[in-house]
């Protein structure tokens, strides 16, 4: 079932069920009666990532909150997607876009991971999460990708699930087409690698490279933005073997 994008979609940390109510968060609150200016009555939709959409209503306010009446139920809670998005963190703004488009497209883990080129090796995590909740509210998303703690590359590949094949953007592929590739993977667990601004190191590329569940892709003739080249890359691994 598709959206609604016709009302508001808010997320919020409570329980969802018919008859329930509870006062939005004091930011939300502002942004309902503020900005949105929302009268008593008033329609919208909510989520918490566990009980699915709800509509519900504005059933009053204060001066400093809004009370919110939970309705009938629009949309059940979908299953998490599959995909490990696994990113070497970018400069604050690019890393913003990067996260929101992994939750547009289709990401149920964000897994940050520190290479030697890294930059950014250390997260605003809140900030992350924050975009996380942004994607999913602008893009009726309702399964909320599980945001990781940031590692060093050697040890998510130390602990690495075998049975999940591992797609690893390398810019130095002898080829332009990744669809060979990707024809050849046979697992339906998958997770995707995208390095830092300055790419993988030598060193890096031998070790994923020597690992039998990994499988590495180029992007293309042309040198893409870290940040483009991982959009580029979850949708043509959506398109070709994902839930496109």
């Amino acid at each position: 079932m598709r959206a609604n994008y016709r009302l508001q979609r808010l997320f919020v940390p409570n329980d969802l069920s018919a008859g329930a109510e509870f006062e939005a968060d004091p930011q939300q609150s502002h942004y309902l009666a503020h900005v949105l200016r929302l009268g008593d009555g008033a329609e919208l939709l909510l989520f918490n990532g566990r009980d699915g959409e709800w509509l519900a209503s504005v059933a009053g306010k204060t001066k400093k909150a809004v009370r919110l009446a939970v309705g009938a139920l629009q949309r059940p809670q979908p299953p998490l997607p599959d995909l490990v998005y696994c990113f070497a963190p970018l400069k604050q703004g690019r890393l913003d876009y990067l996260v929101q488009k992994a939750v547009e497209m289709g990401a149920g883990v964000l897994q940050p991971v520190i290479t030697q080129h890294t930059q950014v090796p250390k997260l605003g995590i809140d900030r992350l999460k924050a975009n996380v909740v942004e994607a999913a509210e602008q893009c009726g998303i309702l399964a909320i990708p599980e945001l990781r703690e940031a590692e060093k590359l050697e040890r998510v590949l130390t602990v690495w699930d075998a049975g999940r094949r591992l797609v690893f953007c390398d810019e130095d592929a002898s080829t332009n087409n990744p669809m060979p590739a990707l024809k050849n993977i046979s697992e339906r667990k998958l997770a995707l690698l995208v390095g830092p601004e300055g790419g993988f190191s030598e060193d890096e590329r031998k070790m994923l490279r020597a690992l039998p569940f990994v499988t590495a892709i180029p992007l293309g003739p042309r040198i893409l933005r870290a940040d483009t080249a991982a959009v580029a890359a979850l949708a043509v691994i959506q398109a070709s073997i994902g839930d496109w």
